[in-house]
């Protein structure tokens, strides 16, 4: 790994020193950042093969330069190793959610530290050495709107990278109709629109990967625009497939955010996918829907030769409703997650626009998506 170009970005110029000359000694080339500021400018300009970051700087703190850093196309897959005298817990979590790949606390023994960057820079080669390796995707379906397939879809795909610190894609397929950009105040939200425009054949990955956006909480979106009139866009069914076929190559973990069965190509997004994530409510009519669809996929091969989970989503506090086992005799399939209903954390987050899981981490809706993320985890690992 003597070819490595490491960025040491701290303050105090008797680290910078220290730090610099033992991994000098190591192998690897030494590049310098005192700032916050400083560090972007030459991570833009001489494109490290992995950043060592402080937190406390005067300009820009360690996680605000991670955000911007994950944000840029040359810096959104460099890993970082963010290395600190901070070293409590929400510390640690701050950090990755703004998108490290590593944290290690001050003082901390030179081979230890150097162990770290290793793992690091072997397992980004590896990716870059293995293009045809894919990842894992999962496709997020309902047999109707408004059944919080969007919201599902985002905060499994959170949870599940922060549990893991796989790299994750979450994508909204349905061109005019997104949501995740307004509800996490995003300017900019024509990534998908933008891809579906193209020809085919010019939808490659690299191009895929220019309309990602990396997000503080540690995933990648791709966002669909929210004006009505680029509703228009949904029968561009070759595009869409396009881009769900090259996304696996792009991270370890792919959900898909498919809505409904309104979707014109649905089937043949969920016929890439790893698995299916069928969601439904505890109401008659939306239960006898649900069963159609569970009973198609049945006959296809779904939940025996591909995996196929049931989460019921109950979004409204009542008794007037069916009950999971109710539920369960319906569909003739067993339900394997409940979602409560937490109307006021949901309004909570969409007035600080974030991601309900990160608006209370210690919520039951946050263990239920941490659950179902566990899950996911033990079909990958299976």
């Amino acid at each position: 790994m003597g070819d490595k170009v490491l960025l040491i970005v701290d303050d105090d110029l008797e680290t910078l020193r220290l730090v610099g000359l033992m991994l000098e000694r190591q192998g690897f080339k030494i590049s310098a950042a005192n700032s916050g500021l400083q560090a972007i400018s030459v991570s833009r300009s001489e494109k490290p093969d992995l950043i060592l970051l402080d937190v406390m700087m005067p300009d820009m703190d360690g996680y605000e330069v991670t955000r911007r850093l994950r944000q840029m196309p040359e810096t959104a897959s460099t890993p970082i190793l963010m290395f600190t005298a901070k070293g409590q817990v929400e510390d640690k979590v701050t950090g990755y959610d703004a998108g490290v790949d590593d944290y290690l606390t001050k003082p901390v023994h030179p081979a230890e530290l150097t162990a770290h960057i290793r793992a690091l820079l072997s397992r980004g080669r590896t990716r870059s050495e293995t293009p045809s390796e894919r990842g894992y995707s999962v496709g997020i379906i309902a047999a109707k709107g408004g059944l919080c397939v969007s919201t599902v879809t985002l905060n499994l795909a959170i949870s599940y990278a922060q549990k893991t610190r796989a790299d994750v894609i979450a994508a909204e397929l349905r061109p005019g109709q997104g949501s995740w950009g307004i509800e996490l105040g995003q300017p900019v939200t024509d990534g998908l629109n933008n891809l579906v425009r193209l020809k085919p054949a010019d939808i490659t990955p690299a191009r895929i990967n220019d309309e990602l956006v990396r997000m503080p909480f540690g995933i990648r979106l791709l966002f669909a625009s929210s004006r009505p009139s680029d509703s228009q866009d949904m029968d561009i069914t070759t595009q869409v497939e396009t881009i769900v076929n090259h996304l696996p190559s792009l991270a370890q973990m792919v959900f898909l955010d498919i809505g409904s069965t309104y979707m014109p190509n649905y089937e043949k997004i969920l016929s890439t996918c790893h698995e299916t994530i069928v969601i439904t409510e505890p109401f008659p009519s939306t239960t006898q829907r649900t069963k159609l669809l569970v009973d198609e996929l049945l006959a296809k091969g779904y939940g025996k030769s591909k995996l196929m989970t049931i989460v019921l989503v109950n979004r409204v506090r009542a008794d007037m409703q069916l009950s999971i086992t109710q539920v369960q005799d319906i569909l003739g399939y067993p339900v394997s997650q409940l979602i409560p209903p937490a109307p006021e954390l949901s309004y909570q987050a969409s007035a600080r626009n974030i991601p309900m899981i990160q608006g209370q981490a210690g919520s039951m809706i946050a263990q239920q998506f941490n659950r179902l993320a566990d899950l996911v985890a033990q079909h990958v690992a299976a």
